[in-house]
C-alpha cells in the first residue's frame, strides 16, 4: 500500500473511527461499529469491505459472523500513525466504547450482535 492510499483511507471520519476503535480492542464485528458509531449496517461494511480490500485490515469468520483487526503485517510507521492517533482521542474511544459496553451480552459472553 502507497503512502497516498494510506492517508486516503485515514482521511474518510468513519473509517479513522472504524480503525481507531478497532487498534484499541484489537477485534470487533459489524454490529458492534454499528453502536459505537451509531451507524447503518450498510455504511460501516462498505467502509470495511475499503479497509479490507486496501489491506489495513484483515476479517476472522466465526460462524455468520465477522471479526476485523488490523492487519499484522502493516508497515510499523503505518501501525505507528493509527496507534498514536488512537492515543489522542480519548473523548471519542470513550464515548464509543461506553455504547458498546452497555450492548447486552449472549449466552456465551459475546455481545448480542455476534452471540
Amino acid at each position: 500500500m502507497s503512502s497516498t492510499q494510506f492517508f486516503k483511507c485515514l482521511a474518510d471520519d468513519t473509517r479513522l473511527k472504524i480503525l481507531m476503535l478497532i487498534q484499541h480492542e484489537n477485534e470487533l464485528c459489524v454490529g458492534e461499529l454499528m453502536v459505537a458509531l451509531n451507524d447503518s449496517q450498510t455504511k460501516i461494511s462498505r467502509h470495511l469491505a475499503l479497509l479490507r480490500q486496501s489491506g489495513l485490515l484483515l476479517v476472522r469468520r466465526q460462524r455468520q459472523w465477522a471479526y476485523y483487526r488490523l492487519n499484522p503485517n502493516l508497515a510499523l510507521w503505518m501501525r505507528d500513525i493509527i496507534k498514536l492517533t488512537t492515543d489522542h482521542h480519548s473523548v471519542f474511544l470513550n464515548d464509543a466504547l461506553g455504547k458498546i459496553k452497555k450492548m447486552p451480552d449472549g449466552s456465551d459472553g459475546s455481545k448480542n450482535c455476534c452471540a
